[in-house]
C-alpha cells in the first residue's frame, strides 16, 4: 500500500514551527506517510525563514514556490496560481495548512477549487491546524484567513476548547473537529533545555559578570501597529518610558524597521543604550530571550502562547486576541496601545504584583502525536 502523500504548507515564520513536530512525527513511525514540505516563500528573508529550518532540525523544503512579498491580494493571488500548478503536477492525498497567514487561505482555497474538477478518488483533503481561533475583528486580515480556511477544511484541529465552540457556532460538523492541543508548545517544550545554552544574552550585553541584568522584550509586526506611524510612535513612547527602569530588547521585523526609519526612531538605539534593537533572531535565541525576560510586550499571537507556558508576564499591544485562553488561564493582559494602561501593568510587574497563570489543557508537548493519530484513524474516510 502506498504511503499517504501529504503536503505540509509553510509560508511564514510561525508556520515552520508548527509543521516541524508534525513532519517529525510522520517520519518517525512506519512508512504510512510521505510528508512533503511546501514553502510558499511568503517570507523570503533568510532570518525570517531558513534559519528556522536549521534551529528546528527541519529539512529544507521539498518544494519552494518563491512567492515573495506584495499586498494581501497580490500575494494571495500568486500563491493560488502557483499552488494550483503544483497540484496539477503532483496531486497529494492531503494538504495540511497551519495558522492564519495568506499562504494558509490561498493553499486551502486552491485545493478546494482544484478538487471540484477531480474524481472522488483523486481529491486531496484539506486539514487545518489551529482552527477555530477568533479575534472577532473583521478588519484583521488573519481573521478573514482563519474563517474562510475553516469553512473549506475537511478536518479541523483546535488548540483550545473555546475554538471548538467557535467552529460549532459557525455550523461546522462537530465530527470534523478535533481538540489536539498546541503544536507550538510541542516545539517549545522539546527545545527549552537546548535554548538555555544560547549565548544570545551575552552577545546583547545583558549578562554582566555572574549577575543577570533584568530586561523586557518587545516584538511588533501587525499592520495595525506597524503601518500606522502614529500608533507606532505612541508605542515607542511607552517603550522609552519603560527603559528608565530596565533595558528593552527589540528584535525588529523587516517591515517594522522601515517604519522606525521613517520616524527616525532607528537612531534611538544609539542615544539610549537601554533600547536594544536586533535583527530577527533564530528560534533558539528568541526562546532563550523570552525565558530569561522579566516581561514581554507583543502583538504576536504565538508569543502570547509561549509566555503563558513559560510563566512570563505578557502585555499584548492589541485590543483583542484570537487566543483568549492566554488571558483567561495564562499570563496575558490586553493593553491596546494605551500608555497609561501599559504603564500601570509594568508597575505591577516591577512590584511583583502581576497575575500568575496556568498552562491550558493539552498544551503538553503531544499535540503532533494526536494530529497524526487522528489522520490515521480517519484515513479511510479522508481518502474515499
Amino acid at each position: 500500500m502506498q504511503p499517504t502523500r501529504i503536503f505540509l504548507v509553510a509560508g511564514a515564520r510561525p508556520n515552520f514551527i508548527k509543521i516541524a513536530p508534525i513532519w517529525e512525527m510522520m517520519k518517525k513511525g512506519p512508512d504510512e506517510f510521505d510528508p512533503v514540505i511546501v514553502h510558499t516563500g511568503q517570507h523570503f528573508d533568510y532570518d525570517m525563514s531558513e534559519v528556522f529550518f536549521r534551529d528546528l532540525g527541519l529539512k529544507k523544503p521539498d518544494i519552494y514556490l518563491g512567492i515573495g512579498s506584495g499586498s494581501h491580494a497580490e500575494q494571495t493571488a500568486r500563491i493560488l496560481v502557483e499552488f494550483e500548478k503544483l497540484l496539477e503536477k503532483d496531486t497529494p492525498d492531503m494538504v495540511l495548512v497551519v495558522g492564519d497567514v495568506n499562504s494558509t487561505l490561498a493553499c486551502a482555497l486552491a485545493t478546494a477549487k482544484f478538487r471540484c474538477t477531480r474524481q472522488s478518488a483523486n481529491r486531496p483533503r484539506i486539514l487545518h491546524v489551529e482552527a477555530g481561533l477568533r479575534s472577532r475583528d473583521a478588519l484583521m486580515p488573519e481573521e478573514i484567513n482563519r474563517r474562510l480556511t475553516d469553512q473549506l477544511s475537511d478536518i479541523l484541529f483546535t488548540t483550545s476548547e473555546d475554538a471548538n465552540l467557535n467552529l460549532i457556532n459557525e455550523g461546522i460538523d462537530p465530527t470534523r473537529i478535533f481538540f489536539v492541543g498546541n503544536v507550538m508548545i510541542d516545539v517549545l517544550l522539546k527545545f527549552r533545555e537546548e535554548a538555555r545554552k544560547s549565548t544570545v544574552l551575552e552577545t546583547l550585553g545583558l549578562h554582566r559578570g555572574s549577575s543577570k541584568t533584568e530586561y523586557a522584550v518587545l516584538t511588533l509586526h501587525r499592520p495595525e501597529n506597524v503601518d500606522s506611524l502614529d500608533r507606532l510612535a505612541t508605542i515607542m513612547r511607552s517603550i522609552q518610558h519603560i527603559t528608565q527602569y530596565l533595558p528593552v530588547v527589540f528584535p525588529v521585523h523587516p517591515r517594522t524597521r522601515i517604519q522606525l526609519e521613517r520616524l527616525g526612531l532607528d537612531k534611538q538605539e544609539g542615544q539610549d543604550r537601554r533600547l536594544v534593537l536586533t535583527a530577527p533572531l533564530g528560534y533558539l535565541e528568541f526562546l532563550k530571550l523570552l525565558m530569561d525576560s522579566r516581561f514581554v510586550l507583543t502583538d504576536s499571537g504565538g508569543v502570547q502562547e509561549e509566555t503563558t507556558v513559560l510563566g512570563i508576564p505578557c502585555l499584548t499591544l492589541r485590543k483583542n486576541t484570537e487566543r483568549p485562553v492566554t488571558v483567561t488561564e495564562g499570563t496575558n493582559v490586553l493593553c491596546e496601545i494605551d500608555p497609561e494602561r501599559i504603564g500601570a501593568e509594568v508597575n505591577k510587574i516591577l512590584a511583583r504584583d502581576f497575575k500568575t497563570g496556568g498552562i491550558p489543557r493539552l498544551w503538553d508537548g503531544d499535540a503532533a502525536s494526536r494530529i497524526v493519530n487522528v489522520i490515521n484513524n480517519n484515513k479511510i474516510l479522508l481518502l474515499n
